[in-house]
């Protein structure tokens, strides 16, 4: 390598792209608050009560408004703490994980099921991002176009010849 010129890899380790904390905090908000409102459904058609379909927001609506606000609460800390940091690591998500997790266990109205629950969450988080974020197991760097074309049978060659191409052309 010619002097004066980085390595090109440690040039790559060192540059850190910042997140955009509030964008990023309302997406996955969003996003979990319609799992959150999954599972407000099927408690509400699996519940025996009076409240028939209203259930779906009367009975169970705080659990769209907890999952709304675990995964909201998940992405800013994660975010704040990768800004902060300057670093893209399971790090980051094991706080990001404890701060959700302890959220769920304050909305059980104890402090040891919150710890308890921030630990676990943090730890899962931690594990599942060190592992390459990737729940198949396999961490491999290729493209999505590659990944297709591995995917797709490839018909065999064609035995027919091609026809004879026509001398007035």
């Amino acid at each position: 390598m010619a002097e004066g010129h980085p390595n090109p890899t440690t040039v790559k380790d060192t540059l850190y792209d910042p997140k955009p904390s509030l964008r990023y905090a309302s997406a996955v908000g969003l996003q979990a608050a319609g799992v959150g409102a999954l599972v407000s459904a099927v408690q509400n058609a699996l519940g025996t009560h009076t409240s028939g379909a209203s259930g779906f927001l009367t009975r169970y609506g705080g659990t769209i408004g907890i999952f709304a606000a675990m995964g909201a609460t998940f992405a800013l800390t994660e975010s704040v703490v990768a800004n902060t940091r300057e670093k893209d690591d399971a790090l980051n998500g094991v706080a990001g994980g404890c701060a959700a997790g302890f959220l769920a266990g304050i909305r059980a109205r104890s402090l040891p099921m919150a710890v308890a629950s921030c630990a676990v969450l943090g730890t899962a988080v931690g594990i599942f991002d060190y592992g390459g974020k990737d729940i198949t197991g396999i961490s491999s760097k290729e493209t999505l176009e590659e990944r297709r074309r591995r995917f797709f049978k490839h018909p065999p060659p064609s035995l027919v010849p091609p026809p004879p191409s026509d001398p007035s052309d």
